[in-house]
């Protein structure tokens, strides 16, 4: 795996990240499928250790490699896809503000099954002041973004984006 993450860094399709908190290993996250062109976008998947989900971890990544593609890579657009029942995955992308843009039936195969996904994205117009600083604003403020709803758990590890 980490071959393949290497291999794929290095050709410009893939930026592979792990996650810390506190000096241990509490997650992944990697920008994958990165499409240059007349296109400039990739996708984000990631996941988060069970103990440290809902400190703002993941939202903080997130928003991060968000911000990283936009800035310093050039990318234009980044969407990330996730299960519709995956809901710690979902409050994620709602907490930072990402727009659902639909539905994708049977979008990847996961446990022996071809699996839905709800689409969600970013682009760089929409987050010019860096998505990071409109979280942490929303956040201090204490005023939700648009479309936060709900909260859950999944055992084991939560936010597990496209799984």
């Amino acid at each position: 795996m980490v071959r393949h993450l290497r291999s794929e860094a290095h050709a410009g399709r893939m930026l592979p990240f792990v996650i810390e908190y506190r000096g241990r290993l509490a997650g992944q996250l990697t920008v994958a499928g990165i499409t240059w062109g007349s296109m400039c976008s990739g996708h984000i998947g990631y996941w988060v250790d069970e103990a440290v989900a809902g400190r703002g971890v993941m939202p903080t990544a997130v928003a991060m490699a968000v911000d990283h593609c936009f800035r310093t890579v050039g990318l234009h657009r980044v969407e990330v896809c996730i299960r519709p029942e995956n809901a710690p995955s979902r409050r994620v992308v709602e907490k930072l503000g990402f727009r659902q843009e639909g539905l994708r039936p049977r979008y990847l195969h996961i446990d022996g099954a071809w699996r839905d996904h709800l689409v969600f994205a970013l682009t760089a117009e929409e987050v010019p002041e860096g998505l990071l600083r409109r979280w942490h604003r929303s956040r201090h403020r204490g005023a939700p973004n648009a479309g936060n709803t709900g909260n859950g758990g999944n055992p084991g590890r939560t936010g597990n984006a496209g799984n």
